[in-house]
């Protein structure tokens, strides 16, 4: 082994242990979410959950049987996990795979617990429970399983945020469950999954992309700033203010909306004069570096 794969190596497994530990806290509160204001509301909060849940309920109100949650949620997630391995990353997937079995396994042992029966405060804070959930998965590289590994497919290969492809998924579910169940259940679950995907939206930025104009004159600095901190490139664009008349140099770049304040604040720092314009990209075409998953 060469020198820096050993000054790595520790590096890498404290990185490894930090994301197990990130991911077993998240299934924790998934468990504990689903024991509590899902099943006290007998909401269906959509993805592989939900349809684990809708299934359950199938079985139950049908045939009379009661199922385990933990083998059904692993069989609906056999084929996104197929597409994390193929498409995502193997360690990415791996991880993501330990945060459904070990939801699984915690839904099945810890019991039901009547927190409120107020249906919509089960709902925001369901919802909300459950999108923090979620971006903690995401934050250490892995996600729930289901639903959420076809979003993570579809943002890297479209360089857009899909998690609204997931909302429309859910309304589906939901829209099923209305059918063969309630529809007052149907529609509280869909302010359920609204919440959740919103709270999402909120705390989890990487695949939201972020336009920055930077009037300055100091352009070369700006730019190796950007690049340092992102990976991003930058455009460097002739310019004139039209006051003075004075020279000016525009630097355009997109970045990562998570990397917009470290990078804007790295300019302010190196150039307090600078003019700085951040705003939303709505969808981007061509080249744009993401961190590879691993």
């Amino acid at each position: 082994m060469q020198k820096n794969e050993q000054d790595n190596f520790p590096k890498k497994e404290t990185n490894i242990a930090a994301r197990v530990f990130v991911i077993v806290i998240a299934s924790f509160i998934f468990a504990v979410n689903i024991k509590t204001f899902v099943h006290t509301g007998g909401l269906i909060p959509g993805g592989a959950t939900g349809l684990t849940l809708l299934i359950q309920e199938i079985f139950d109100k049908f045939f009379s049987v009661s199922i385990p949650y933990t083998p059904v949620n692993i069989l609906i997630n056999a084929i996104p996990i197929y597409i994390g391995f193929k498409f995502i990353g193997k360690k990415f997937t791996a991880l993501s795979c330990v945060v459904v079995l070990l939801t699984g396994i915690l839904t099945d042992l810890i019991p039901s617990y009547t927190l409120t029966k107020d249906i919509l405060l089960i709902c925001i804070f369901g919802g909300l429970i459950n999108g923090v959930a979620i971006s903690l998965c995401l934050l250490a590289d892995a996600t729930s399983g289901g639903t959420d590994f076809v979003a993570i497919y579809l943002s890297e290969k479209n360089g857009i945020d899909s998690f609204n492809v997931v909302l429309i998924v859910n309304v589906i579910i939901l829209t099923i469950a209305g059918f063969l169940f309630s529809w007052d259940k149907a529609l509280y679950s869909i302010i359920f999954q609204y919440v959740s995907t919103m709270t999402i939206r909120v705390l989890y930025r990487k695949y939201q992309q972020s336009t920055i104009f930077v009037v300055t004159k100091e352009p070369v600095l700006v730019t190796e700033i950007i690049f340092n901190r992102s990976h991003h490139g930058a455009t460097i664009i002739d310019g004139e203010g039209s006051y003075e008349h004075d020279e000016k140099k525009v630097v355009y770049s997109i970045v990562s909306s998570n990397e917009v304040n470290k990078i804007v604040t790295a300019i302010r720092d190196a150039e307090p004069d600078a003019f700085i314009n951040v705003f939303k990209s709505e969808r981007i075409s061509g080249r744009f570096y993401r961190v590879p998953k691993d």
